[in-house]
């Protein structure tokens, strides 16, 4: 199957970065590389950095961008890791970030990997194949309260309980093992007349799922924070969301990273000694525009906020 991935808010990424002529960039999810050919384009003689804890993405980025030749480094490993993978190449400071969070059209549509809850497949929803843990052991081998923890919390799915308790009561019976299997679980647990309003009802449950497999929201802060170290002065950092916890965690952090004085609003001067480290550049995130959404309705969701680092005295 082709990789295809199509960029979400490309051009607005673009301007974000502000990219110059020469500048080291570093696409910490680089997916189909619908993004980082646009910086590639723009970058000229700089060096792009691309990154992806699934093999397919870095392979179909390997084609995409072969035209680059060395002026792209290819890397299958998660962005969790991007401070000592750029370093490990030699290089100490980039200009740019770009993080493209979440799961890509391509494992979508990719039927084994158990991503979509309209298609049959195995309980998988790993990014990276080697990670031991899938969502056929969450479903079948954690407690009915972890279940009811993770689908509440990462799904915000209001009838995590009733869904968790049902999970637990099939399991006893049969092993869950497919994605419809699970999807028929979620839509006996919710009420038929809660089932008629908004998005499918297996949304939120597998969306949990996917963030509890891949540890999603774990590595997010702490990547964040590596990422601001790794800029250099006026370096950019812009970072796609598709749902309001991953988006709360970005607004927070970059929030932190500008204004990170810990003294009592009593005290008249800092004493703290913590300086801001990040300008923010958009006071609100970035959204798709109506031409977007029509072209392609999974962009519905994504929100970009972009900070940019200050020049340290």
């Amino acid at each position: 199957m082709n990789f295809v991935h199509i960029p979400v808010l490309l051009k607005e990424c673009i301007e974000g970065l502000n990219i110059k002529k020469g500048g080291i960039y570093v696409d910490g999810t680089i997916g189909g590389a619908g993004h980082s050919k646009e910086i590639a384009r723009f970058m000229g003689d700089g060096t792009l950095i691309g990154i992806d804890q699934d093999i397919n993405a870095i392979n179909a980025a390997r084609d995409r961008l072969k035209d680059y030749g060395d002026h792209v480094k290819l890397v299958n490993d998660n962005f969790k890791n991007m401070k000592s993978i750029v370093q490990s190449l030699g290089i100490e400071k980039v200009d740019g970030i770009l993080l493209d969070l979440g799961v890509s059209s391509h494992q979508l549509d990719e039927e084994e990997r158990g991503f979509s809850y309209m298609k049959d497949a195995a309980l998988d929803m790993r990014m990276d194949r080697s990670n031991p843990l899938t969502a056929e052991i969450i479903v079948n081998q954690w407690s009915e309260e972890e279940i009811h923890n993770i689908i509440k919390e990462y799904g915000e799915e209001r009838w995590a309980k009733r869904i968790a308790e049902f999970i637990v009561k099939e399991r006893q019976k049969n092993k869950i093992t497919s994605t419809l299997q699970l999807v028929d679980i979620i839509k006996s647990a919710i009420p038929a007349s809660a089932r008629r309003e908004g998005p499918h009802p297996a949304k939120r449950t597998f969306q949990a799922l996917r963030i509890a497999v891949n540890d999603e929201l774990g590595i997010l802060e702490k990547a964040i924070k590596d990422g601001v170290d790794l800029l250099k002065p006026e370096g950019r950092i812009c970072i796609i969301t598709f749902h309001s916890l991953e988006d709360r965690i970005v607004k927070n952090t970059f929030s932190k990273l500008e204004k990170p004085c810990t003294c009592p609003p009593r005290i008249p001067q800092c004493i703290c000694g913590q300086v801001p480290v990040v300008r923010i550049v958009t006071r609100k995130p970035v959204i798709p525009g109506e031409k977007e959404l029509a072209e392609n309705p999974r962009s519905r969701s994504a929100k970009l906020r972009v900070a940019e680092r200050l020049v340290l005295k």
